[in-house]
């Protein structure tokens, strides 16, 4: 009998098929007297060292620059000679290789949860190691995603990064999973991917392997035990979907409205494709990439070749670039960072040239150089900016290095509320809605159990973002948005009917806000807007407006 899983949609589409789950970690059999300490060591290490090299094996045949970061970071955790001491002390006092990695991983699961931020948020790296490197040790294939040669729906109670960087989009069809929320790694990855995403999903692990499943990753629905009628109804839609990717052109709703299409991108070759040549544009650069796991900063000649070759690959298109957004809550060793009481609220992003001014004046005086040389039209733009002093000063230092068109992203509330205070200072705002979210509600953005508070279709947060926009009309400036929400296409028509100019996101989430924009007239769009406002909740949102609007044209 088909039955009906809800949970929250991360990343639209539909998809259909055989769902499989994540290889489970291994169990612990029961401790083992340790006979020789010395062979028990060299168990554990190489336990260690196999999952290093299998992660760093998978980095280099990353087709993707993220993924192959990620993969990197993992593989450094488990490198890491303060970890391996740990696991050697445990064995020196007289446990198994097994149980000293996982008393190990423990101690550090709790340091990483007990300082918050960007470290808590790598807990689920540090168990997905912990479970590959105690399967090595035991002799047993190390956990992780399927490969059945066939396409499938992967389902799991959570997905670590190691699991994800690497996916094949062409096997599998859907995400599904038991925790996480909408700004989960999870999310933003298959938003990224364009694979239909659906996250605390209840009950999705009691769902048999193999059975065929239909995933709507618009609104939450998963239906199990799907027919055939239904299949061949799903597998049409999403072609008809796919098709629809290969449209192009401006951003503008069905009256004309224009509203900026812009792209989110960490390197140059995310701006390959033909997807990503249907942008208007970069509306965020993330920088990060070039300064991880770094222990001196790049200088400024090396920097400026990393952005020339992005800006040359947006072939005259503008960029937004953003200056570097790391910090306390996600530590960058050359920063040497002394720790918080909770990182995320301490000094990360502009905060950071507080005490070192000469890594963000070097940045900004690579960017300029990069723009000069390839003739590019740059924006540089803050994160993490709270004051309209702050933005002030930061225009200041950018203006003297030589960019002309200068912003802020809008992450802390009181830079929402005071937003046409910081239009006086800077020339536009990009709303970091995952950011915002978390800040205005409270709310870790990787605590599941706060997964619905960070629902992008939150009316506080709504009323957030429209406060910004109306900002910009009256100073005449743009506001876009560039957090996750701008790559929803029904979220995308309301963000158009609060006043927001630019939308932001990844490649493959173009074509369905381009489709969405042009179903409906401005006076759609702030209907539209006017109901999710007047909601009290992120569902009654989202369901009024559902609703109420147009499909989008197949």
């Amino acid at each position: 009998m088909p039955e009906r899983l809800t949970g929250i949609g991360v990343s639209p589409g539909l998809a259909a098929g055989p769902l499989l789950r994540v290889a489970p970690a291994p169990r612990l059999p029961e401790p083992a007297a340790v006979a020789d300490v010395e062979a028990e060591l060299t168990r554990a290490a190489a336990a260690l060292s196999a999952v290093g090299t299998e992660l760093r094996r998978r980095a280099d045949s990353a087709g993707r620059p993220e993924a192959a970061a990620i993969l990197r970071a993992q593989a450094m955790i488990a490198e890491d000679p303060l970890l391996r001491d740990t696991i050697a002390e445990a064995v020196r006092a007289g446990r198994d290789a097994p149980h000293a990695i996982a008393d190990a991983f423990a101690e550090h699961r709790r340091a990483f949860q007990a300082a918050g931020g960007h470290l808590a948020e790598r807990v689920t790296d540090l168990d997905d190691i912990r479970d590959r490197a105690v399967a090595a040790s035991l002799g047993r294939p190390m956990p992780g995603v399927p490969t059945p040669g066939y396409p499938y729906v992967l389902a799991a109670r959570d997905l670590a990064p190691a699991d994800t960087a690497d996916l094949d989009p062409e096997l599998v069809l859907a995400l599904v999973t038991e925790l996480g929320g909408p700004t989960s790694h999870t999310a933003i990855l298959a938003r990224s991917l364009g694979l239909p995403a659906v996250v605390s999903c209840a009950g999705t692990l009691a769902v048999p392997d193999g059975t065929v499943v239909r995933v709507d990753g618009a609104s939450g629905e998963v239906l199990t035990d799907a027919d055939e009628a239904v299949v061949a109804a799903t597998r049409a839609a999403a072609a008809r979907s796919r098709r629809a990717g290969r449209s192009r052109g401006p951003g503008r709703t069905a009256d004309g409205h224009e509203v900026r299409l812009l792209l989110n991108v960490g390197s140059a070759a995310e701006l390959r494709g033909e997807e990503a040549a249907g942008a208007e544009g970069v509306g965020l650069f993330r920088t990060e990439l070039l300064f991880l796991g770094r222990n001196t900063a790049p200088g400024i000649e090396e920097q400026s070749r990393a952005y020339a070759e992005v800006f040359a690959a947006v072939d005259s298109r503008p960029v937004v670039i953003r200056t570097l957004d790391a910090g306390a809550d996600k530590p960058l060793p050359f920063l040497d960072q002394a720790g918080e009481p909770n990182p995320a609220l301490g000094v990360r992003g502009l905060r950071i040239a507080r005490r070192r001014p000469e890594v963000l004046r070097t940045q900004l005086h690579a960017i300029e150089l990069a723009a000069r040389r390839t003739g590019a039209e740059v924006r540089a733009m803050a994160p993490m900016v709270a004051t309209a002093a702050e933005a002030g000063e930061f225009a200041s230092i950018a203006r003297g290095a030589g960019l002309d068109t200068v912003g802020v992203m809008v992450e802390v509330p009181a830079a929402a509320l005071r937003a046409r205070r910081l239009l006086d200072e800077i020339d536009f705002l990009s709303v970091g809605t995952n950011d915002l979210s978390q800040y205005a509600f409270a709310a870790d953005r990787q605590c599941g159990d706060l997964a619905g508070l960070l629902d992008p279709w939150q009316p506080a947060l709504l009323e957030l973002i429209a406060g910004c926009a109306t900002a910009g009309r009256t100073a005449g400036k743009p506001v876009g948005v560039c957090g996750e929400a701008a790559a929803d296409p029904l979220l995308a028509v309301v963000l158009t009917g609060l006043g927001v100019s630019s939308l932001s996101m990844s490649p493959r989430a173009l074509a369905p806000v381009r489709a969405a924009l042009a179903a409906h007239s401005l006076a759609d769009c702030e209907r539209l807007a006017a109901l999710a406002l007047a909601a009290d909740d992120a569902e009654q949102a989202r369901a009024a407006v559902r609703r109420a609007a147009r499909p989008a044209p197949d």
